[in-house]
């Protein structure tokens, strides 16, 4: 599998990562070694996962992994921390939490560092710069190697960003950043992309398929019965991208995939895979087959034409101030 730069780092990784987050919950062990072991075969490197996917299951199973089918060398592990179980915080990026957080990440997964460590999220009740020194100290004292942060709108990645790079060599700078990125969610278009362009952050899309309505498993009034769709606690996960415009983006994507002779997820991911910025989308199969038909995308490049016409059926509606003026 190709591998790309995060950012403007010497971090390479695999341009398509290995999601975890139904690891421990949903996804056994039996059927988390099949999808390690098939992802690694395939040149993949790039694993994601946090401290509360499974309340800590998903990273336990991860380090069970590495201890004894894959080698932690061969690697790049990724996780986050902030996330936290109360209804009336929902996160917590504190220096103190997050650095106990990183420590309990590192027993879960049974290694002495992690390759990129996010921030999970934007916490408006710590001081910014209080959360930023907790990446400093994750990487100055090696058990994180880079710092990134996930689900930061534009101008809280720009501040984050431009706060770590005016101390050079003192401060780390972010090497990427996680947010939902598909042709049915493409607001990161807006502030969030052009900000980590010109700031050298590469972009890591979560649920690149559209939370698998992109696959076309949901045309019509189809729900498959061991899909999320049809889970009681992933239902209102996917229903948001069952209406009638995530419809037609759909239909769009099925036409494509039938021009080019390939698969509708075929054709989303490779769309997402090569947008600019992106440095390597986060798939979450639920089995080996499924992850195995993702990898296929390796050998397809869409054509220009496809692209383009993708690009406008999907197009989100961003008039004033992200247009001049003069044309609205």
């Amino acid at each position: 599998m190709e591998q790309r730069h995060l950012g403007h780092t010497g971090l390479r990784v695999s341009r398509i990562g290995l999601g975890t987050l139904t690891w421990g919950r949903d996804t056994d062990e039996h059927d988390a070694a099949d999808l390690m072991k098939t992802f690694w075969e395939a040149g993949g490197t790039l694993v994601d996962t946090a401290d509360v996917y499974g309340d800590g299951e998903a990273e336990y199973l991860l380090g069970k992994l590495m201890d004894g089918l894959v080698p932690r060398r061969d690697l790049i592990i990724s996780t986050k921390a902030g996330s936290v179980p109360d209804p009336d915080r929902r996160f917590d990026c504190s220096r103190g939490h997050l650095l106990s957080a990183l420590d309990g990440s590192l027993s879960r997964l049974g290694t002495d560092y992690v390759d990129l460590w996010h921030v999970h999220a934007f916490d408006p009740d710590t001081p910014l710069e209080e959360t930023l020194q907790a990446l400093d100290l994750a990487v100055s004292s090696g058990r994180a190697r880079y710092a990134a942060v996930s689900n930061f709108c534009g101008w809280q990645l720009a501040r984050s960003a431009t706060w770590q790079l005016a101390a050079p060599g003192t401060r780390t700078r972010l090497a990427g950043t996680q947010l939902e990125y598909s042709l049915l969610q493409r607001g990161v278009e807006r502030e969030v992309l052009p900000a980590a362009l010109d700031l050298g952050i590469g972009l890591l899309p979560s649920s690149p398929l559209g939370r698998g309505v992109l696959t076309g498993k949901y045309r019509g009034d189809t729900m498959p019965p061991d899909s999320r769709g049809a889970s009681e606690h992933l239902a209102p996960f996917v229903a948001p991208y069952l209406d009638e415009t995530a419809s037609r983006i759909v239909d769009a994507v099925a036409t494509a995939a039938d021009g080019l002779a390939v698969t509708p997820l075929q054709v989303a991911l490779a769309w997402v895979r090569d947008r600019p910025g992106v440095a390597a989308p986060i798939v979450g199969a639920r089995n080996a087959q499924q992850l195995t038909a993702a990898l296929s995308v390796e050998t397809l490049s869409l054509p220009d034409e496809i692209c383009r016409a993708l690009d406008d059926v999907s197009a989100p509606v961003h008039r004033y101030p992200d247009h001049d003026w003069s044309t609205l």
